[in-house]
């Protein structure tokens, strides 16, 4: 029997469906020559000798032999076409400052910045550490450090100078490309600063960053070190316009780029991709995410710092010649309907943006939605976490108007694009609100018990991919004994995601949050992501962060800090009627010990919900590094609140 068969299977109400279903089985059935049809859609300097080396599992290599370059696909193939004098990038900063990038300026600007990297000494296989706010000058620079092939090690900005020290030391980077200062919610955020905290923090670790290239962002006062600092617009003011620097022939399987991603424990891992893989592999999957039309207009509301920038900000929408927002602030600044007044500017016509940015806007109600006019979207995603049913819904209806579809897409920072996710393409598939449906062509997961015995539908199990990719890691930066531990050692030759997830009768998939976010209460494991559904399925709740502390009689017991919706009252019949809704929906064993009311959860500029620092306040632990919070006061705010639930039990 074929290893696919427990999978999607044809239904007659469906015909598209079927369709779909054929298309999987046939790129799943031969992996090497669906993949080798993909990148022969793209330009190579030369193609390759082999499809797919596995004779080092897990260590694949693809497209091997072949040389190319990412700047070929994503810039100089629009010269000469019509698609050299299309915008770009619309891009909108916190302050209402705007500019307006055609793919010309863009090709310019990188060819320019390419011969001032050269020329500052950067050569091929230098790693270029990149610390900056969400500003043009962010894609300008991973497509210059590239195309010199050079790699890049894009920072968020929102992190810490040891945050970032610690990313320059692991690899070992010599050039920084920051700015002196952005933005966020209203306020300034002094990047170059933390830039001379990391730089001392890297030197006395070993390495010394040798070369500083500033981007004057609001020209505030800065420390400038000459001879090792350098303006940005004064290094490219000094190239005329028709500056051209050849894109360097990259082997498939050199580096592309580093990309730093947290584990559970430890120091953060530096996830590497191939050239030729993620380029393949991207092009494929923002294809297939969005049906890509030359009259789209298409926001990822994320920041680049993450891999979803990476993917659906910068190169995707490049390699198809589209139109890309970029937003530099706050996602309710200066008011909640920020993000609506922005799709309703530049004719938004694809939204893709993360369920806890949803949740968020959601707690204003949907007057500010109200205000604008979204009648040029056609198709909305989420990305970043599972989706709960009420926030599709809401997304759907208010939002979408009940005429977009959504693309829901469970993929990772290992994964380079989306690896499980509908596609718009006909309506291929019927959606299920809180789905990402089925597989992409080319991708064979499923869901395994822990004798890795596929699950029977219904039952929770881990989510695995069971074939390589083209876009999967080239490993972890100087550490590949990491590499297979962390994601195939728990089944031999497999890959492991680490999530939760189940298949349905009609094999479509639900993700079900990270495995290692579970309590065990009295011997039962719960998932967090549950509880956390159950309590926004009630009508007062805006947002919801569920964590276990430790009890002497039930090993963990759940905790909830809930952000109640504009209005309400956080009485306390309503954390009885929150009580209740989780008794029902999941059973008693999930009782909540406590349930505290917070105006907002400590979350990342990105929108992700700290429950490190959670648990720290939750269980008197040091609460650590809390530098990349969108609002330090959260932090604050819940100690009190933990605190006054504290006093209220003596």
């Amino acid at each position: 029997m074929s290893e696919i068969e427990n999978l999607p299977y044809k239904d007659k109400r469906f015909p598209y469906h079927n369709a779909y279903i054929d298309y999987w089985r046939k790129s799943v059935d031969n992996i090497e020559e669906f993949w080798d049809q993909k990148a022969r859609e793209l330009i190579w300097y030369k193609t390759w000798d082999k499809v797919l080396d596995s004779s080092n599992p897990p260590f694949y290599r693809w497209f091997v032999g072949g040389q190319t370059n990412i700047n070929l696909n994503a810039l100089d193939r629009w010269q000469n076409t019509v698609t050299f004098n299309k915008v770009a990038y619309y891009w909108e900063g916190e302050d209402g400052t705007a500019r307006v990038i055609t793919y010309r300026d863009l090709y310019k600007e990188v060819n320019k910045f390419s011969k001032a990297l050269i020329d500052l000494g950067v050569k091929e296989n230098d790693v270029v550490t990149v610390y900056l706010p969400m500003i043009p000058e962010l894609p300008i620079s991973m497509l210059s450090i590239t195309r010199i092939g050079a790699m890049h090690s894009v920072v968020f900005s929102g992190f810490s100078p040891e945050a970032l020290a610690t990313r320059i030391v692991d690899a070992k980077s010599k050039v920084l490309i920051t700015a002196d200062s952005y933005p966020r919610n209203g306020k300034p955020i002094e990047l170059k600063k933390n830039v001379e905290q990391a730089i001392m923090l890297a030197k006395n670790q070993g390495v010394n960053v040798e070369k500083v290239i500033v981007v004057k962002r609001l020209g505030s006062e800065i420390p400038f070190t000459e001879g090792r600092d350098y303006w940005y617009h004064e290094l490219v003011n000094k190239y005329p316009d028709n500056t051209y620097v050849k894109p360097v022939a990259r082997k498939s399987d050199d580096i592309l780029f580093i990309l730093y991603t947290s584990g559970t424990t430890g120091k953060p891992k530096g996830i590497m991709h191939s050239v030729g893989g993620y380029m393949t592999y991207v092009y494929h999957a923002f294809k297939w995410n969005w049906d890509i039309r030359p009259e789209d207009v298409h926001w990822t509301f994320a920041d680049v710092g993450w891999i979803t920038g990476h993917t659906y900000i910068v190169y995707g929408p490049l390699m198809h010649g589209a139109t890309e927002v970029m937003y530099e602030g706050a996602p309710v600044y200066p008011a909640p309907d920020r993000p609506w007044s922005i799709v309703e500017k530049y004719k938004v016509t694809i939204l893709y943006t993360s369920p806890t940015s949803l949740r968020l806007l959601r707690q204003y109600g949907d007057d500010w939605v109200k205000k604008h006019d979204l009648s040029s979207l056609r198709i909305l995603g989420t990305v970043g976490e599972p989706i709960n049913p009420d926030v599709w819904d809401w997304y759907f209806n208010v939002i979408g108007k009940g005429k977009c579809p959504i693309v829901d897409t469970w993929w990772m920072t290992e994964t380079s694009a989306s690896m499980i996710a509908p596609s718009p393409h006909l309506g291929l598939v019927p959606l299920k609100p809180g789905s990402a449906t089925y597989p992409l062509p080319g991708i064979l997961p499923d869901v395994l018990d822990d004798n890795g015995n596929p699950t029977p539908p219904g039952v929770k199990g881990y989510l695995v991919i069971k074939k390589p990719w083209p876009g999967m890691p080239l490993g972890i930066w100087g550490d590949p004994e990491r590499y297979v531990k962390t994601y195939f050692s728990k089944y031999q030759g497999l890959f492991y995601a680490g999530d939760y997830a189940v298949k349905d009768e009609e094999g479509y998939f639900w993700l079900l949050g990270r495995a290692d976010e579970v309590l065990k209460v009295a011997g039962h494991r719960i998932g967090t992501i549950e509880m956390e559904d159950a309590l926004l399925k009630h009508p007062a709740v805006a947002e919801a962060a569920v964590i276990g502390v430790p009890d002497p009689i039930k090993g963990e017991v759940p905790i909830a800090a809930v952000v109640l919706k504009t209005g309400v009252d956080p009485k306390d019949d309503l954390k009885n009627e929150l009580i209740d809704v989780i008794r029902k929906t999941i059973g008693p064993i999930a009782t909540p010990q406590a349930i505290i009311f917070v105006k907002k959860l400590p979350k990342t500029r990105s929108g992700k919900i700290m429950r490190r620092v959670l648990k720290a306040i939750l269980t008197n632990g040091p609460v650590g590094d809390v530098s990349t919070l969108e609002d330090p006061t959260s932090v604050d705010e819940l100690k009190r609140a933990w605190d006054e639930f504290k006093l209220s039990m003596k």
